[in-house]
Parts: structure tokens; sequence; C-alpha cells
């Protein structure tokens, strides 16, 4: 399998990386198996709080496998595809413990939607976004709910109408879905660490509690996320999209 995702876990902070050659975009298989890493740190009564991160240097994420995209036949296949990503979110937002993001640079799509998941989010200034799918005929579905959650309407509005346009870190922070934006990789990660200290040393009861109220009124996210991958899983067999696929593939 291409791709992996690996925890580790020192001083009550839990580091969870996943990685890909492909600009780490992610296969289902990979997907999964962050979606299944998040749920095991959260149950580790040992890890106290959560840093999810990426290898590399200038690419967070660049969302979903595009290669297994265009291998999809048919509606199940679809569905199951688009679920990898709502797999991911709804077990960040159930996870017990804080999450906190590390985006070193840019995130598309899906990479997005991790983001907005996290609970607190550090990038540095390469962390550029965008929300491309309109671009290929489909639509953020899976990660709207948690990037509109983060950023507003508004904001999510803009970044799926202009889908073939990058953002800044900077107007990423001014929407919310950033709570710091630093100059480096060094000055981002101290910032992370120091956070990640303070919460490994608070109340775990009291953290729990907390992440439960931020989170409140998203207790439908595994119903709806999954229906929304229905909807993209159809779309993503259109002719529109089937075209527009291969357009892309002979750029």
């Amino acid at each position: 399998m291409e791709g992996n995702v690996t925890l580790s876990a020192e001083k009550g902070i839990g580091t969870i990386e996943f990685s890909h050659p492909q600009s780490n975009s992610l296969p289902g298989a990979v997907l999964q198996l962050l979606a299944d890493t998040i749920t095991k740190a959260g149950k580790d009564d040992s890890i106290k709080v959560i840093i999810i991160s990426s290898a590399g240097d200038r690419a967070f994420c660049a969302g979903a496998s595009f290669e297994e995209l265009t291998s999809i036949e048919n509606e199940e296949e679809g569905k199951a595809f688009f679920s990898g990503f709502a797999k991911v979110i709804n077990a960040a937002r159930k996870c017990p413990k804080f999450i906190i993001g590390r985006v070193q640079g840019k995130a598309v799509g899906g990479g997005v939607g991790i983001a907005a998941a996290t609970d607190y989010c550090l990038a540095t200034k390469y962390a550029s976004v965008k929300l491309s799918e309109l671009a290929i005929g489909i639509g953020p579905f899976v990660v709207g709910p948690a990037v509109e959650r983060k950023m507003g309407a508004s904001a999510f509005g803009q970044l799926t109408i202009n889908a073939t346009e990058w953002m800044d870190a900077e107007w990423a922070r001014e929407k919310g879905l950033f709570n710091g934006v630093y100059d480096n990789a060094a000055a981002m990660d101290e910032a992370i660490m120091e956070l990640a200290e303070k919460l490994a040393a608070s109340n775990p009861e009291a953290m729990a509690g907390l992440k439960s109220a931020l989170w409140e009124g998203t207790e439908h996210w595994d119903e709806l996320l999954m229906e929304r991958a229905t909807m993209s899983g159809k779309l993503v067999l259109s002719e529109f999209t089937s075209n527009a696929i291969a357009k892309f593939k002979t750029i």
C-alpha cells in the first residue's frame, strides 16, 4: 500500500503523521487507517492531546487520491471512495481528546476538511487552501459541514464557488480555519509543542467535556456525511465529470 499513517506518543502527546508520495494525497486504505488511528489514540489513556500532521515540507494534503477517483465504475464504489474523508472527520469530532492540526503546506479538498476537523490548527505561511471539487464537476459535499462549521457559510461558499483559486494562509486564518500562521515550520512546531504540553498537563475530564461542548450539534454527522458521500459518488459517474477528469489527465 502506497502511503502510511504512524502514531507516536511521548509525555502525554500523541502525534499522528500521514504520508503519501503524491503530495500526501490519500487513497481509501490510508484514509481508513487514519480514521482508525485517531480512534485508537482517543482511547489510549496515556495520550492526553493529539497532533495531526503530514510528512514533507510544502504539501499538507492534496486531497483524495486522483488515481483512485478515476477508477470508480459504479455508485457503490463512488460512495465508498468519498466516505473515506467522512470517516476521518467523524473520528476526529468523536475523539475525546483535543486535536491540534499541523499544516505545513498547501491543502486541497479533503485536506482542507482534515484541517477543519481539528480543534485548534496552526500553519505556516505556505499553507494555501483550495476546494477544487467543482472544477471537475462534483463538490466538497463530504468536507463541507466541517469547513462551514469552522469558517462560516460565506468563506465556505467562496472556496466552493471559486474552485480554481488558491487562498493564502493569512486569509484562512482570518476566516477561522487556522488559529495562527508562522513564517516557517520551526516556529510553527515550537508553538504547537508549547500548546500541546499545556494541554497534556490539563484535566482530561475537563478537556473531554469541552471537546463535546465545542462539537455540540454535530451528532447527526455519521448519517449526514455518508449521505454526502452518496451524492458525490453519483456525480463522479456523470458525463461532465468523466470529461473533466479526462481533460485533467491530459494536462
